[in-house]
């Protein structure tokens, strides 16, 4: 058998920082999955109720690409109480040719972290207003923080506000964001005028009821919700997605069981059968995004399989390149 690649945390940490290359890598998987010929399997979910936890696999088949990620990710959130990270998980890359083990990704979670951001930063890219300058996150975890770093990479981003439910955790992430990224990030305690202020809005939540309301949206705006990907979370109000100009979900078919599509189908404001612009097919210049400064946008990023193999794929001609990682013979 073939010799298997592991990489750690802190080698992929080296190898995948959260740059252009990785927004890069993410929107030409976003790209590619317009074309019809990825193989995207429905996300498989185990609920672990009993402790506020959840274990996701997602994975993606894309057609030139020599390898693919099998990627498994728990989130059990009530670990910060324990002192453990809410996120973990790896990701195991196959041959695409004749699916023998290449490589293990021992991230805990980092790759779906950078993978996520990046998201964030093609959906800012192709759908907010140029001169977007302010942002709001909603959520004060790992992920609303490199959701604002995304955006700067993006856009001439120069000041922002966080809201979160534990104002001692918003107030941390702040300080941080203004140390690493130099632009002004404050906290409000009014998430209304919070999200009210920003050109763009990013949720970053598992929660379950909504933290957003249509009422605080207003024309030019860019909002992008990140954090439902399971059928019981919702952070928008479903009516924010029929003020919208323009809804634009990662994965159509996805998001209408796991995202804020879902919410907005069950409270009967969307009908099952609609139809709408995938990211994808914008990032392949398909379908137009924004076409006007007043247009309100909502962004649904449920998180798809074809992010797992671009990145992992990123990771691994990296760690070819730099010699990286330990190998292991079975």
């Amino acid at each position: 058998m073939p010799d298997i690649k592991i990489l750690t945390e802190a080698e992929l940490r080296d190898l995948v920082p959260l740059d252009s290359d990785a927004v890069d890598c993410v929107e030409q998987g976003f790209t590619t999955l317009a074309g019809g010929r990825v193989v995207m399997p429905p996300i498989m979910t185990l609920p672990v109720h009993d402790h506020n936890g959840e274990v996701c696999v997602k994975t993606a088949y894309v057609p030139g690409i020599e390898s693919f990620a099998m990627k498994m990710s728990p989130g059990f959130f009530d670990n910060p109480k324990l002192g453990l990270p809410s996120t973990t998980g790896l990701m195991v890359v196959f041959s695409s040719r004749t699916g023998i083990l290449e490589a293990l990704l021992l991230d805990n979670g980092y790759l779906t972290d950078v993978r996520t951001a990046a998201a964030g930063a093609v959906a800012a890219r192709h759908l907010a207003r140029e001169d977007a300058a302010h942002v709001c996150i909603i959520g004060a975890g790992v992920q609303s923080k490199m959701q604002l770093k995304a955006m700067t990479l993006v856009r001439g981003i120069k000041s922002a506000v966080i809201w979160a439910r534990d104002p001692a955790k918003a107030k941390a992430a702040a300080a941080g964001l203004r140390e690493e990224l130099g632009i002004d990030v404050t906290v409000s305690t009014d998430v209304a005028q919070a999200v009210a202020s920003a050109d763009i809005v990013v949720t970053t939540t598992p929660a379950a009821a909504p933290v957003v309301k249509a009422e605080w949206l207003h024309p030019g705006q860019l909002v992008i919700a990140m954090g439902s990907d399971q059928d019981h979370k919702c952070e928008l109000e479903p009516a924010c997605l029929t003020k919208a100009n323009l809804y634009v979900p990662d994965s159509q078919a996805q998001c209408a069981v796991k995202g804020e599509l879902r919410s907005a189908i069950e409270s009967g404001l969307i009908p099952k059968g609609c139809s709408f612009t995938e990211l994808g097919h914008v990032t392949a210049g398909k379908a137009v995004g924004r076409q006007s400064d007043n247009d309100l946008i909502v962004a649904d990023l449920t998180g798809t399989g074809v992010q797992d193999t671009a990145i992992a794929t990123l990771a691994g001609n990296r760690a070819e390149a730099a010699g990286a990682g330990s190998t292991f013979s079975s």
